[in-house]
């Protein structure tokens, strides 16, 4: 911001604090492009450069700064083909998974959010709802993302993303790869193993 740019934490950190939880780590999403942020912090590391990700480090924490950006078509269902870099923040905020993942939080007032996707007032109704119905198709791995938050923070589907899970939950069978389902798994259950059994019972999965 001293540079002349925007920037604001995004996505779970948000969600998080909102929910009175410690985030484990801090996304941000800024207007500076790549080079610009590489330009103003001494000691920068090329993460996720292709896709305008660059972690900057200070002292020994990494703090991961995004460009705003649009997504191109997920042929991968994982990464975006190509993206290209915007001056908007509410573009890089509806390409994301969840509305309880699009709020932005302003550096220089802690208590003040950007929520142009009524985020925050599905964290109170403890709702999941996903943001367009292309989302588990761009990435199916949201639909068992989805069952995760739902054990971790006690949440509800709504109709429309359960239906859509519902679905396109055999996408998963064909287009995600095993490391990035294994993953998904072992986190859920994780965090409670009965409840998640029963949930992907009810599910159907």
């Amino acid at each position: 911001e001293a540079a002349g740019f925007e920037a604001f934490a995004v996505g779970g950190c948000v969600r998080d604090c909102i929910l009175g939880r410690t985030p484990q780590d801090w996304d941000i999403t800024t207007s500076a492009l790549p080079s610009q942020i590489k330009e103003i912090f001494a000691r920068t590391i090329d993460t996720g450069i292709q896709h305008g990700t660059v972690t900057v480090m200070i002292g020994k924490t990494g703090y991961e700064i995004t460009t705003y950006r649009i997504d191109g078509e997920y042929k991968d269902c994982r990464h975006p083909e190509n993206v290209e870099f915007s001056s908007d923040l509410k573009d890089d905020l509806k390409r994301r998974d969840f509305t309880i993942n699009t709020l932005a939080r302003c550096t220089n007032d802690t208590d003040k959010f950007i929520d142009f996707f009524d985020g925050q007032s599905d964290i109170e109704k403890k709702l999941l709802r996903i943001l367009h119905k292309n989302s588990f198709i761009d990435d199916p791995s949201r639909i068992i993302r989805g069952l995760k938050f739902s054990v971790r923070f006690g949440f509800k589907l709504d109709d429309l993303t359960r239906n859509l899970q519902e679905e396109y939950l055999n996408n998963i069978n064909y287009d995600v790869s095993y490391h990035r389902l294994k993953k998904e798994l072992v986190e859920t259950f994780s965090l409670n193993r009965q409840k998640a059994f029963d949930l992907f019972l009810e599910q159907g999965i």
